[in-house]
């Protein structure tokens, strides 16, 4: 439970740090912040300087609650899916005319006239804005979020489930809280606003209202897709090896899953038999199609969502593998698992496939059947199946698009060694660089990089170091004490590991020394009391290596992290 708080917590300051953030800044930072300056307002009323707390706290609560269980109540009730984000988009253009039109406030506050106030004077309606935006707010589709998405779309919501979100919701809300205080701080400390408070107040109306219209016609996503997403590479450290879901459930067969745990650099691997695509409520740009008659061709299975920007740039280099390799006998099939409620609307999706160009077979799975066929956690994230009908390759997330259109070609060739294929495609990447090595765990329950050559099992072993290890594994030597959760050194007890960061952390404790052995230079360090991070190795630069670290018997190692 307390792993869940933490990634909740991180996942969701990732978030409130992503470029998805970006156009709700402006809101946040003139009607949360600089409207909420301390002293007199226009009107002669007192501003407490509540207003960025209550937008903020808001906007939080209203995205949990929508994320958690929006889809579940829209289910129950005669209304449609997308009726969230309408009301949302309804209710900010009628904030926006109240803040740059008096009479039109006085009209919206006339029903709640009789409602006793407790001196809240002109920071009123801060709440309800953030309660608005909380119902357009569409942040990236990081692996927390989708767990959470997942979770409440499918009925299956429960103690962690609640935690994760309301830790994800607070992690969320800090820098947008940090963003708002700095708009108030900077309104009371410049005359300019101080001056010109009525036209602050019509600015902020009018910039809630070109939100609306934004959002309205999908303009920030424009916006959102030409910003290169520099948050993926934390996401995929963050819930490496997908943590959060597997917590909250998961239905992969043990052969896709090792596949999925190992998703790295494309290369060819047999991951099972292709699950059925199944469940599926309307197909569009084709009528309904069966992975069983696609057999001898070579398909493309991609999970996506109309409104998750990390797909929508992904979704340019599927496109052009589609119009390329199709007349050669490749397919693709979008899979759409919608991330939010409005994304179950039939219309909505069809204009999203439309404005993104999408003309290969899309499957609307609202009710999650086929992504829990493949026991899938991301947006996006593809599945290369082979003629034969074999799971070949998954990626998750963004990025290699060389690495997945070079195995494309590989298995057409395959399939038809006379295909003469056309040259490869040429799209730009947009992907941010350089990911580090994933968090690994040691103990025995969570060990999901172990490269060794003999079982990582409990109870007290003997190890032998290979000859090498493979990218971002780790290999034991010597003699370890193997528990659930960490590793117990004790004769010529050693860890290789290959990893690719600046720096190297190992979370150990106990008393003793380690001795770590890098590119013929050797670092002593001393280990005393509670487990604890103990920097290994720091490196100006980013790079792959090796490394060796002895530890004298008795120090309990737990995991490797990375910077």
């Amino acid at each position: 439970m307390i792993t869940l708080v933490l990634i909740g917590l991180v996942g969701g300051l990732i978030t409130g740090i992503s470029p998805c953030i970006l156009p709700v800044l402006p809101v946040i930072f003139l009607s949360g912040g600089a409207q909420g300056a301390r002293g007199a307002s226009p009107a002669g009323e007192t501003r407490d300087g509540r207003r960025p707390y209550l937008v903020v706290a808001g906007l939080a609560l209203s995205f949990s609650v929508f994320t958690l269980v929006g889809t579940l109540v829209l289910d129950a009730l005669p209304l449609p899916q997308d009726i969230i984000r309408w009301a949302g988009l309804v209710v900010l253009v009628l904030l926006g005319l109240g803040m740059m039109i008096p009479r039109v406030e006085a009209l919206l506050e006339k029903p709640f006239s009789r409602i006793p106030q407790r001196g809240v004077g002109a920071d009123r309606g801060g709440f309800v804005l953030g309660l608005a935006l909380g119902a357009v707010y569409v942040p990236c589709a990081g692996p927390v979020l989708a767990a959470i998405t997942v979770a409440g779309a499918t009925g299956r919501i429960g103690g962690r489930t609640l935690v994760l979100t309301v830790a994800f919701a607070v992690g969320t809300a800090f820098p947008l809280l940090m963003f708002a205080l700095a708009g108030r701080g900077i309104a009371e400390r410049l005359r300019a606003f101080r001056s010109h408070q009525r036209g602050i107040r019509v600015g902020a109306g009018a910039v809630v209202i070109a939100l609306a219209v934004a959002l309205t016609f999908n303009v920030t996503d424009a916006v959102q897709r030409a910003i290169p997403d520099y948050t993926t590479s934390l996401n995929n450290a963050l819930d490496s090896p997908h943590r959060a879901s597997k917590a909250l459930g998961s239905n992969q067969s043990a052969s896709l899953a090792a596949c999925v745990r190992d998703a790295g650099p494309a290369a060819l691997r047999n991951c099972g038999t292709a699950p059925a695509i199944s469940g599926i409520q309307q197909w569009l740009n084709s009528p309904p199609v069966d992975l069983a008659s696609l057999r001898g061709k070579v398909v493309l299975v991609d999970f996506w969502a109309y409104s998750c920007i990390n797909c929508q740039r992904a979704i340019a280099h599927t496109e052009a593998w589609y119009s390329t390799y199709k007349a050669d006998g490749f397919e693709v099939i979008g899979v759409h698992t919608p991330e939010y409620a409005f994304e179950h609307t039939a219309g909505n999706v069809a204009a999203g496939a439309k404005r993104l160009g999408i003309t290969y077979p899309v499957a609307l799975d609202n009710d999650y059947a086929t992504w829990d066929n493949y026991g899938n956690d991301s947006w996006p994230a593809d599945y290369l199946i082979d003629a034969s009908g074999t799971i070949r390759s998954v990626t998750i997330g963004e990025g290699d698009y060389d690495g997945t259109e070079s195995l494309i070609r590989r298995l057409l060739t395959a399939a038809n060694p006379k295909a003469a294929l056309p040259a490869a495609t040429h799209v730009a990447d947009a992907t941010p660089s350089a990911p580090l090595t994933p968090e690994m765990y040691l103990g025995s329950d969570r060990a999901d990089y172990y490269a060794g050559d003999s079982p990582l099992g409990p109870g007290t072993k003997t190890f032998t170091v290979p000859s090498s290890v493979p990218d971002d594994g780790f290999a034991l030597g010597g003699t370890w004490s193997v528990g659930e959760e960490s590793l117990t050194s004790r004769a010529n007890a050693a860890i290789a590991l290959n990893y690719d960061a600046h720096d190297v952390y190992l979370d150990v404790g106990g008393s003793g020394t380690l001795t770590v052995k890098e590119g013929g230079k050797t670092t002593t360090y001393k280990v005393s009391g509670a487990p604890n991070i103990y920097t290994l190795v720091h490196h100006k630069a980013q790079g792959r290596a090796t490394l060796r670290v002895t530890l004298s018997p008795g120090l309990k190692a737990y995991s490797f992290t990375y910077g």
